[in-house]
């Protein structure tokens, strides 16, 4: 019996939809993506994400929203090789850890960061919030770091293993360095080097060139500019050329 062929929607350029896609990677997974950003989802997508956010895993005819909820779905189906410790305490630690990258670093590096010089200024045309931006650089981000920073290993994972908490940090660092925010590895060199393993990782390597490749490519263009790069893309989109924020607030 074949290995499913996942159904992904969702830009490569979302933390949580590269959450997903190292997970699926890792696990050696095969799907196809609709790599659509939400704010550009039609009323189709909006069926599928009630809160128009991304990613959004199809299996058949089941429908699964969140990235942390589709991440669990991919390990209970697929449980090796494990990206969630056996330990129960060290599971519900990976779970926090990945919480606080989703909630936490989600507001400063996403909402705050990535948004502000992103879709706030390109697809909605609304003037930067410097002073939310810089803000979030400067005092919020490294806030974070600095709580980080002594939790970091010296070498390896957080949790010994790779797991999900490395994953969900890491993706959003990849993010904060889409908007040139470096991690001082004077500051924070337990984060910086561990940063640098994750990175060097094959899912890790092989998503940031396509990541960089595609940053500036007008959202209309990026799915004919994936399947030059020989990705998995979709015929058919949930996306449209119609630009409209969701239900969550944004800064």
């Amino acid at each position: 019996m074949s290995e499913p062929v996942y159904h992904v929607v969702g830009s490569y350029l979302s933390p949580y939809v590269r959450k997903v896609l190292v997970c699926l990677g890792h696990k050696g997974l095969r799907y196809a993506i609709d790599p659509i950003a939400p704010f550009l989802g039609g009323d189709e997508f909006e069926k599928l994400s009630p809160l128009r956010r991304v990613p959004v895993l199809v299996d058949g005819a089941r429908v699964i929203n969140d990235s942390s909820v589709i991440c669990q779905y991919l390990e209970d189906r697929h449980p090796t090789p494990s990206l969630y410790p056996a330990d129960i305490g060290q599971r519900a630690q990976a779970r926090w850890l990945e919480e606080y990258a989703d909630a936490r670093l989600g507001e400063v590096i996403i909402a705050r960061m990535f948004y502000q010089r992103g879709p706030k200024r390109f697809l909605f045309k609304e003037e930067v919030d410097e002073a939310s931006f810089n803000r979030a650089r400067d005092v919020e981000l490294p806030a974070c770091l600095d709580w980080l920073e002594p939790q970091m290993p010296q070498e390896g994972y957080l949790l010994g293993a790779l797991s999900i908490a490395d994953i969900a940090i890491a993706s959003f660092f990849r993010n904060a360095a889409l908007v040139r925010f470096e991690v001082d590895a004077a500051r924070w060199p337990r984060t910086a080097a561990w940063l640098q393993r994750m990175f060097a990782l094959p899912e890790f390597a092989r998503l940031a060139r396509i990541e960089d490749t595609i940053a500036r490519v007008p959202l209309p263009e990026q799915a004919q500019v994936l399947r030059a790069l020989g990705e998995p893309v979709t015929e058919a989109t949930l996306g449209t050329t119609t630009v409209r924020k969701g239900v969550m607030r944004l800064d």
